[in-house]
């Protein structure tokens, strides 16, 4: 079966992911795949940018709204759903279009991921006491174990380093020496990665407009029911930016403008970390602007064709 295809789109957030991917799977007969560690997550909509059900046009989308947001998901769950659900859109003769802006979950889904040991909740919980005691100190710990490592996730990436710290601790073993024993990678499929790089400054302000707008048009009221339906303050989709900040005020420690200004520079800060992480995925195939730009547009869709078009000669 390696006439089927799949094509990606990936980019930093704000960049027009999902408007893309209802554009390329509207034109060639697509279903769209989340990719997105957040919209995974019912109920964290606004914060989100999640397209509502009616803005859809009538093309299914995948693992969305799949998970209550106390519950745990790890980017092998993420690869196993997402394989299962590209495999079910090929079986029905549709193309499978992957959107979404979390690296690790995308390489999770096409690259596999290398055998580790389960989630140590009790070795995570002293982890992150050791954290919250002296900001990071796990960045530190894991140059210690794993020098490789560390220099390829950021200091701030808590979730990545207390994985690797995990996996070292674990099995005793350098996480990047157990990743060198190779990965389960996706088979049967041609895969074309489309990324979508704006002009920074362009995204930056486009990110502050959408941050704003966010706060101003039912961010807070939004985080108010999820906590109303008895999840708590410490459910992990609440750790992201945006909602972090309207969790501070609504706990009185920020005042509104105070929050905006963080969620947007968090933002900003995680958008510029994106950049750097997609720039690393081999194959990538870049388009300057944002995904609902005509022009980008077009440029994509005689791409796709042509990608597509290799399947029948």
């Amino acid at each position: 079966m390696e006439d089927r295809q799949v094509i990606v789109i990936l980019g930093p957030t704000g960049s027009g992911k999902s408007e893309l991917a209802l554009f390329v799977a509207a034109r060639f007969g697509g279903e769209v795949v989340n990719c997105d560690s957040l919209q995974v997550y019912r109920y964290f909509d606004v914060g989100t940018a999640k397209l509502a059900p009616e803005a859809r046009q009538g093309i299914a989308h995948h693992l969305i709204d799949i998970l209550d947001p106390d519950q745990v998901f790890t980017a092998g769950e993420y690869a196993r759903l997402g394989r299962s659900a590209l495999e079910e859109i090929s079986t029905r003769g549709n193309l499978p279009v992957v959107a979404g802006g979390t690296g690790f979950y995308l390489r999770a889904l096409i690259d596999g991921l290398a055998p580790g040991p389960q989630r140590d909740q009790a070795l995570r919980d002293r982890l992150a006491a050791r954290e919250r005691r002296k900001s990071g100190s796990l960045h530190r710990l894991l140059r210690r174990f794993d020098p490789d490592a560390a220099a390829r996730i950021h200091p701030r990436d808590i979730p990545k380093l207390t994985r690797a710290i995990e996996v070292c601790l674990v099995t005793r073993r350098p996480v990047t020496e157990l990743f060198q024993h190779g990965r389960d990678a996706l088979g049967g499929y041609r895969i074309l990665k489309i990324g979508l790089s704006p002009a920074r400054e362009e995204l930056y302000e486009k990110l502050d407009r959408r941050t704003r707008q966010m706060f101003e048009t039912g961010l807070i009221e939004e985080v108010r029911a999820i906590l109303s339906r008895g999840f708590a303050a410490a459910v992990k989709p609440f750790e992201s930016h945006g909602y972090r900040q309207a969790m501070q005020f609504l706990k009185g420690e920020l005042k509104l403008e105070e929050a905006i200004f963080y969620a947007q520079r968090n933002t900003r800060h995680y958008a510029k970390r994106q950049m750097t992480w997609f720039r690393q995925e081999a194959g990538t195939e870049w388009f300057s602007g944002f995904g609902d730009d005509t022009r980008v547009q077009q440029a994509v869709a005689n791409r796709v064709q042509e990608f597509l078009a290799l399947s029948h000669i």
